[in-house]
Formats: C-alpha cells, sequence, structure tokens
C-alpha cells in the first residue's frame, strides 16, 4: 500500500477501536432507556436467569435450587464460564458483562477474517465498522446473555468451514466444525437452526475447489472429491453426535432431564387457532427486522433480492446477442452468480432465514434474538457492495458499458455510510449517558431487607437472579420453576423455601397472588423506579406475612386472586 492508503487504514482502524472500547465502559449500567428496544426482557432477568448456577455455585455452595429455574443442564457453557470467570473476579454484574463484551470483541475480529478469507480488506473493515457503531448491538452485547457466545461459536465454525479446502487436514477440521456446533447447541439450544448455514459453508467451497474439480465431469467433483466432501460431513455429524450424546448421558444420568425439558416448556407459546397464524408470525418476525436498523436490514433484503434477479437474468438472456444492454445484463447476472454462490454470503442468507424461521415457529419474537440476524446482514451489505463495485469495466472503457452495478454498488456504500453516521451518533449518546437504575433499585431493596427484617431473609421474584447477580441477596423465581412430585407447583415451592419477601413489577398476577394467599397475607413495603418500560418500571416490595397458627388457606375455601383482609396492596391486580 501507498503512504495515503496506510493513513486511510489507520484512521479507519483507530475510529473502529474507539467505537469498540465504548461498548467495555460502564459495564454496571441500565440498559439504555428510551431505546425501542425498551420491551425486551432480558435487561431484567436473562443474565441472572443463565448464570444462576455460577452465581449461586460462589455464594451459596450448590448451583442446583429444587422446584426452581435450573437452565444449566440445557446450556450448560455460559454458567460454566462464568463460575470459572467469578474465582478470580468475584460475583459481579460488571464481570458477567464483560465476559460478553470479550466475545463481543472476539465477534469483531472473527467476522474480519471470515469476510477477508472471501473479499478485499476494506469489504471486511466495512462489515466490522458496521456492527462496531450499531446502537442495537451496543445495547444487546453489553449484556451477559447467550446471543454473543453464541456468534462467537458460529462464526469461529464458519471461518474453519470456509477454509476446508486449503487445510491440510480437512476432515479434522470438520470434526473440530462439529465440536464447535455442540459448543453452540450447549450455549443456546436455537443454534439447530444455524445448521444450514454451517452445513452451506463446508460444503459449498469442497465443491467448489479447483484444485478438486479439475478434470472432473459434469456433474461435478471426481468420486474421490466426493468421498471428501462425504467425509467431511461425517465427521463433522460424527463428531457432535458423540460430544452431545456424551452430555445428554451425564444429563439423563445425574437425574437432570426434567430440567432439560424444562427449557422448553417455558419457551414454548401458545399458538393461535386460525390455520393461517405462520403467515402472520412470519411477517411479525420478519418485520421485527427493522429493529436492528430502518436502513441497514431492507438494504441487505434489496441486494439478496437482485442477487436472485441477476441470476435469473442470466439465464434469460442466454444466447442474446451482443450490445450495450446485453453487456450489462451479463455482468448484472455475473455479480448475482457471484454472491448466490459465495459460501460466507450463502452462510448469511441460511442464517438469517434459519433463525427468522425459528421466530415464525415460535411465534414470539424478542429484539435480542435478532442480534444473530444483525451480524449476518451486515455481512450481506458489505459483500454485496463489494461484489457490484467488482464488476467495474476496465480502465479507459466507456461508462456506459459499466452498466449499473458499478453505481448501484456506490449507492450501497452511500447508504451504509448514512447509516454508520446516524448510528454511530446514536451509540455515542448511549455511551455518553449511562444510568443506574436497576443496580440502585436492587441495593436499594436489598437494604431496605436487611434494615427491616421478615423471616427468612429470602426473596421471590421473576427477577431475583438477576438481583442476587447485582447484590448476593438469595432469591426464588416466582414464574419458573421444573415441577417435581415432591415440589410440582409454587404452593409447594413457598410451602418448602418460606420466603420472607416478595418483588413484582407494577402489578400482581392474579395467579401468583393465589398461590401467595394460600399462606400468607401481603403487605407493601417500598417501591423502586427502574427501567423506562410502562409495564415494568416500578419494582415493588411486598413482606409476606405467615397466616396466624401457621393456617394454610386451600384456593377452593375462597377467591384468593383478589386483595384479603390483612393485605395492604396498593398496585392492581391484573
Amino acid at each position: 500500500m501507498n503512504s495515503s492508503k496506510r493513513w486511510f487504514y489507520a484512521i479507519w482502524l483507530v475510529l473502529i477501536g474507539g467505537f469498540a472500547a465504548l461498548h467495555a465502559m460502564h459495564l454496571s449500567a441500565d440498559f439504555p432507556n428510551n431505546t425501542p428496544w425498551f420491551c425486551d426482557w432480558a435487561k431484567y432477568t436473562d443474565e441472572g436467569w443463565y448464570g444462576n448456577a455460577a452465581i449461586r455455585a460462589h455464594l451459596f455452595g450448590n448451583w442446583y435450587l429444587q422446584g426452581d429455574f435450573n437452565p444449566a443442564p440445557a446450556v450448560p457453557v455460559w454458567p460454566f464460564l462464568e463460575w470459572v470467570l467469578f474465582f478470580f473476579t468475584g460475583v459481579t454484574v460488571q464481570a458477567a458483562r464483560g465476559l460478553a463484551i470479550a466475545f463481543f470483541f472476539a465477534n469483531l475480529l472473527l467476522s474480519y477474517l471470515l469476510l477477508r478469507a472471501r473479499g478485499p480488506r476494506w469489504m471486511a473493515l466495512l462489515a466490522v465498522t458496521l456492527l462496531v457503531t450499531s446502537p442495537f448491538l451496543y445495547c444487546f452485547s453489553r449484556l451477559a446473555i447467550l446471543e454473543p457466545m453464541l456468534i462467537a461459536l458460529m462464526l469461529g465454525a464458519l471461518n474453519l468451514a470456509v477454509r476446508l479446502p486449503r487445510l491440510r487436514r480437512p476432515v479434522w477440521a470438520s470434526a473440530w466444525i462439529g465440536l464447535l456446533f455442540t459448543l453452540m447447541m450447549l450455549t443456546k439450544t436455537t443454534a439447530v437452526f444455524l445448521l444450514p448455514a454451517l452445513g452451506w459453508a463446508m460444503l459449498l467451497p469442497l465443491w467448489q475447489n479447483r484444485k478438486l474439480a479439475s478434470g472432473s465431469s459434469r456433474t461435478g467433483l471426481r468420486p474421490w472429491g466426493e468421498k471428501l466432501a462425504l467425509r467431511c460431513a461425517l465427521a463433522a455429524a460424527g463428531a457432535f453426535a458423540v460430544t452431545f450424546g456424551l452430555w445428554m448421558a451425564l444429563v439423563v444420568r445425574f437425574g437432570l432431564l426434567p430440567d432439560y425439558k424444562y427449557l422448553f416448556f417455558v419457551n414454548k407459546y401458545i399458538k393461535p387457532p386460525e390455520f393461517y397464524w405462520p403467515l402472520v408470525s412470519l411477517w411479525w418476525s420478519f418485520h421485527g427486522g427493522l429493529w436492528v436498523d430502518h436502513i441497514l436490514i431492507p438494504l441487505a433484503g434489496l441486494v439478496v433480492g437482485a442477487a436472485v434477479a441477476g441470476t435469473v437474468l442470466s439465464r434469460h438472456n442466454a444466447g442474446a446477442p451482443t450490445s450495450v444492454a446485453a453487456d450489462s445484463s451479463v455482468r448484472w447476472s455475473a455479480w448475482g452468480r457471484k454472491l448466490l454462490l459465495d459460501p460466507v454470503f450463502g452462510a448469511s442468507v441460511w442464517a438469517v432465514a434459519g433463525y427468522i424461521l425459528f421466530m415464525t415457529y415460535q411465534n414470539h419474537p424478542q429484539p435480542r434474538y435478532f442480534a444473530v440476524v444483525a451480524f449476518f446482514c451486515f455481512f450481506v451489505v458489505a459483500q454485496g457492495a463489494e461484489a457490484l463495485l467488482g464488476r467495474t469495466a476496465p480502465a479507459g472503457e466507456n461508462w456506459m458499458r459499466r452498466g449499473p452495478a458499478h453505481f448501484l454498488g456506490w449507492g450501497v456504500i452511500g447508504l451504509a455510510a448514512l447509516a454508520m453516521s446516524v448510528n454511530g451518533a446514536r451509540t455515542l449518546n448511549y455511551a455518553a449517558h449511562p444510568e443506574y437504575t436497576f443496580v440502585n433499585a436492587a441495593r436499594e431493596l436489598t437494604r431496605y431487607i436487611d434494615e427491616h427484617p421478615n423471616g427468612k431473609r429470602l426473596l421471590l421474584s421473576i427477577s431475583g437472579d438477576q438481583i442476587t447477580l447485582v447484590t448476593h441477596l438469595p432469591t426464588l423465581c416466582d414464574d419458573f420453576g421444573t415441577p417435581s412430585p415432591a415440589m410440582p407447583d409454587l404452593v409447594a415451592k413457598l410451602a418448602y423455601y418460606r420466603p420472607g419477601w416478595y418483588a413484582t413489577w407494577n402489578d400482581l398476577d392474579p395467579g401468583t397472588l393465589e398461590d401467595l394467599h394460600t399462606r400468607f397475607s401481603l403487605e407493601q413495603a417500598a417501591s423502586f423506579r427502574a427501567f423506562d418500560d410502562s409495564d415494568r418500571n416500578l419494582l415493588v416490595l411486598f413482606k409476606l406475612h405467615p397466616l396466624p397458627g401457621g393456617r394454610v388457606r386451600s384456593p377452593g375455601d375462597q377467591n384468593l386472586q383478589v386483595p384479603l383482609p390483612g393485605d395492604k396492596i396498593e398496585i392492581p391486580v391484573e
């Protein structure tokens, strides 16, 4: 590179590094308020839930809490890493989020390496810049949730997959891909919807490899080349089957299968009765991509659509006479074929489609799910721009013969630059105005409990594990818990653990109130402002008073879903 290019890339890297550093600042701050993603539940539950095994093991000496929500048997990788980390840092929300940030930094590097393997430096840096300036990813990469690690494992597997033809031992590398997929499945079970993308990235490079294809028949690889692709696929599948099977054997051996299955139960949402509900859910999930970005996501869709149209155009114009228009269509079709047959581009499209399918099936998309979609849509934009600009005409050729691809390429770059400018400003604004409402609320709640003793120092709350992560207060979850013969429901859990306190957001659920009323009367004691969701911006604390004489009510005796004499409830029951 000449001196000007070196300075250009140096400044570009400094810009990327500066925005990346913003993600690691103020790690105890809240998920930013007044964002389009205020409704996501992860900001007051998931950080505690999916790390509760590590949190409990360090604070209370046992990772498992009978009758409570124990997701570690199904998703053990994240809590295991937190468990190791807490030996060095202690149990803190900053440490947990720092681990997520470390994976985000790894994702930036892995993204660069993946795209650099398929194109020029500027294309890879463009994608990384889109990632690092995204306010959506700024907000969700700073939470100690499962998505950053899932993306890192996926990108690691893809980096191996697209390089298989160049490796000395592709079969062994394929076995490592299978192992990475096991880690993906044990990080977040939705990884199964990324399998088509990983398979595409593995097998397409082998199929396209010129060395294997030299002298091949018209149908593709020579027989031994086909065998290599098959051996790689079998090696990956075998490694996954063995390692995942070993984990499941351990889960069954230690009696944790009910906890494993319970994770799927709580994530299964009721489907509408209408036969056309998948179409409505598909639109909801597809339209949810706008949560990520109002410019880049539609732009990624246009790139994919144009690539498909270009490929169709190539078949339609086959054998057409040569002209400026025909030459333009040839170049357009070449651009479309180049993209659609690129392993990284194809894998990105499959990854986005797989996650949209998952959200359609679940019929309950949450903003955080689109973190995976964001990464791969940004890859599509960067690769689309590079492919368009890569079809320019030789120097000195009439500009009319360059066709529309060249100008569309600069159009994609212009829109990406506009998005980066707007997104960068929003990210800077979020980073410059940290808020600590939930951390303060959790600390004030814990202080109130310690200053006003009431029976056992044990809190029942849907945000209990999140509060434990911040203040180390022992908690239970009122909404989730693996049922068992000894503890089939919340009523049995209350009888066994006898908590002294209960906390809820904004209102009381009638079903929960009914369960609490079997043994307790409720006294509203304090409330604490936190977050910006109108449905969950007030954390309300109740004292739980055992009924006189150890009395136990039966739900059939009276309506227990309303405030009763002896209660002090000021928030609505709804």
